[in-house]
């Protein structure tokens, strides 16, 4: 797998307007990949994420795939769409891109980052709702990391604004509303395997609208 860090300018209108609707973010983001599968993101593993620094409030796009992407069109079309060199520290790559190799191990702890769409299937319509409590949340967690081949053991939550957007196999249908929540913990490794092809395929809903991509970094 590849893994994309694209440090976006927040003064460009086009950033703006992607960030406010991340089905459009996600048409940008799948050019990278001129042979996926756009509606599905299958045959490439896209999944994307943005993170926004709290005090600085630059958003960094965060891009997983199993195709090595090809950002250049940025550069050639959307000529504001990156932060430049001269905003950035020196030596940092914009966008910078590195293949994945994750060596995990039965036992290990790691924190973890997830933006995700936590919901539950209404029994009479078969919709998903969101979920909306905390524990509610915290509990549909801990299922998909164990169904995922790992355990939760701690998080904190943070519930985010109500996303507004279209599944890219919907890009006709009426606009509909996601739950965003954020969890920030720590999880142990049960199966390694089962959690890289996990991690490759995402958890939960709303992939394409920048829900599911699991962040794993050394536990402190």
């Amino acid at each position: 797998m590849y893994l994309s860090r694209l440090i976006l300018n927040p003064r460009s209108r086009q950033v703006r307007n992607e960030l406010a609707d991340p089905y459009e973010l996600h048409r940008t983001v799948c050019r990278a990949f001129p042979n996926a599968n756009y509606a599905e993101n299958e045959s490439s593993g896209i999944l994307f994420r943005v993170d926004v620094h709290p005090r600085a409030r630059i958003p960094t796009l965060l891009v997983q795939s199993r195709q090595e992407p090809n950002w250049d069109f940025l550069a050639a079309e959307k000529k504001d769409y990156l932060l430049g060199a001269d905003d950035l520290p020196l030596d940092v790559e914009n966008p910078a891109i590195k293949e994945m190799n994750l060596q995990l191990q039965d036992g290990q702890v790691l924190s973890f980052r997830l933006r995700a769409n936590p919901t539950k299937r209404e029994k009479q319509s078969a919709k998903r709702i969101g979920l909306m409590r905390e524990e509610d949340q915290q509990k549909w967690l801990a299922r998909k990391l164990e169904a995922a081949g790992a355990e939760l053991q701690a998080v904190t939550i943070v519930n985010e604004q109500i996303r507004q957007g279209k599944l890219p196999e919907k890009e006709r249908a009426n606009r509909m509303k996601f739950l965003s929540v954020q969890f920030d913990g720590v999880l142990q490794v049960r199966d390694p395997d089962l959690l890289l092809k996990s991690i490759g395929a995402g958890l939960g809903s709303g992939k394409g609208l920048g829900f599911g991509l699991l962040s794993l970094a050394k536990s402190p």
